[in-house]
């Protein structure tokens, strides 16, 4: 299963192909509509998630909302398009009167990106490094979460630390929390920890400044034996950490207890297998998130990534001029302050594509009741072994 997209952040539209579907996954527009709305709540967004109420349409591959086994296209149209038309038009002149952007701001793709492809305005950079890109990752992968979600599957995710304040709700509470946290602005089951959230974007945005943070995603219901240890680009962690690491932002990622992992013996780490009497074979903790060897292996999948400062700044960094080379400041651009709760909608996004993408791998067909009956199968092997 795999997927291509395209668009630029002010340009009419944004595409997605999606490749390898099964033929007959019940798949409707409002599900996929859903969480792009998610993706465009949280406190300490720009005034551009007021603009833009994302909704897909579907453009091929869908027949009387089951897939048919062709290309899945999906679309999603940029209402800011009308206010860009000229100077992001794909045909005709440039009009005269247009303003380039000189200016890289730094932390952004800017200059690296104006180096790597020899542009001289630094506007043709920023509109695929846009975070707007990512409104097409969560419909995508909001197709990956509805076939997984079919077998059990089930998403979560809250935030754990916006700048200096932490949240300190345990990832096994999620399921419980879960209506908590998608009715709170900063995706915090904490209302304390939320309040201090909401001073601390405050007082960010009061000094023109911005703020990152750390996120939390979990997956339950997976089934052991996604991805595999034979071949390093098979191993299911560094799949995850990868298509992670590519959201804008995103510096750091973690499975399980991560880095904590360095200061513990392996005594203190590791889970052991125990086989009960009558629970058969259990794991009584889960410090390895899910992941043994690059393969599920049954618990729950926990994740963490950690979220740079946005780089645009109302109060920008030094800077060059990209034409003249004197000394300038960072261009500004409408943005957000904070954008962690958020990019927590675009992380389960994106593990619920490479998760799907795993899932399709381990469990073939060329349409869904063939790929339910390689599961059964299969999970039937799975729990006449773990008895």
């Amino acid at each position: 299963m795999r997927y291509l997209s395209g668009g630029e952040s002010h340009g009419p539209y944004l595409t997605g192909i999606i490749d390898g579907l099964p033929a007959g996954l019940e798949l409707r527009k409002a599900d996929i509509d859903r969480h792009l709305e998610r993706r465009q709540l949280g406190y300490g967004r720009g005034a551009r998630m007021a603009l833009e109420k994302d909704q897909v349409e579907i453009l091929s591959g869908l027949r009387f909302n089951r897939t048919i086994g062709s290309p899945l296209t999906l679309q999603i149209r940029n209402r800011d398009w009308e206010n860009w038309q000229e100077i992001m038009a794909p045909e005709g002149a440039e009009p005269q009167d247009a303003v380039s952007l000189t200016r890289p701001r730094p932390g952004h793709a800017d200059l690296a990106g104006g180096l790597k492809y020899n542009h001289e305005d630094l506007r043709l950079i920023l509109e695929r490094s846009s975070a707007r890109e990512t409104a097409m990752r969560v419909a995508v992968g909001s197709v990956g979460r509805i076939l997984l979600e079919k077998f059990g599957v089930r998403f979560y995710s809250h935030i754990v630390r916006i700048g200096s304040v932490e949240n300190a709700v345990d990832s096994s509470e999620l399921p419980n929390l879960y209506d908590q946290i998608e009715n709170s602005p900063l995706r915090c089951a904490d209302p304390g920890a939320e309040e201090a959230m909401r001073k601390e974007v405050e007082k960010a945005k009061n000094d023109g400044d911005t703020l990152g943070g750390i996120m939390e995603i979990v997956v339950t219901g997976l089934p052991p034996g996604l991805g595999s240890h034979v071949h390093w680009d098979l191993r299911l962690d560094g799949r995850l950490a990868g298509i992670i690491a590519s959201i804008q932002g995103i510096k750091g990622v973690e499975v399980g207890a991560g880095f904590r992992s360095a200061e513990l013996r392996g005594s203190q780490l590791h889970d052991p297998i125990i086989r009960g009497i009558d629970t058969g074979v259990i794991r009584p903790s889960n410090r390895a998130g899910g992941l043994e060897g690059g393969i599920t292996n049954g618990q729950p999948l926990i994740l963490r990534a950690a979220m740079k400062p946005i780089p645009t700044l109302t109060n920008p960094l030094p800077s060059i001029d990209w034409k003249t080379g004197q000394a300038s400041f960072g261009a500004t651009e409408r943005s957000d302050v904070c954008a962690v709760p958020a990019a927590a909608v675009v992380a389960e996004a994106s593990a619920a594509w490479e998760l799907a993408a795993a899932f399709r791998e381990k469990f073939a067909g060329d349409y869904i009741e063939e790929v339910e009956a390689a599961y059964q199968f299969y999970m039937e092997q799975v729990n006449r072994r773990l008895r």
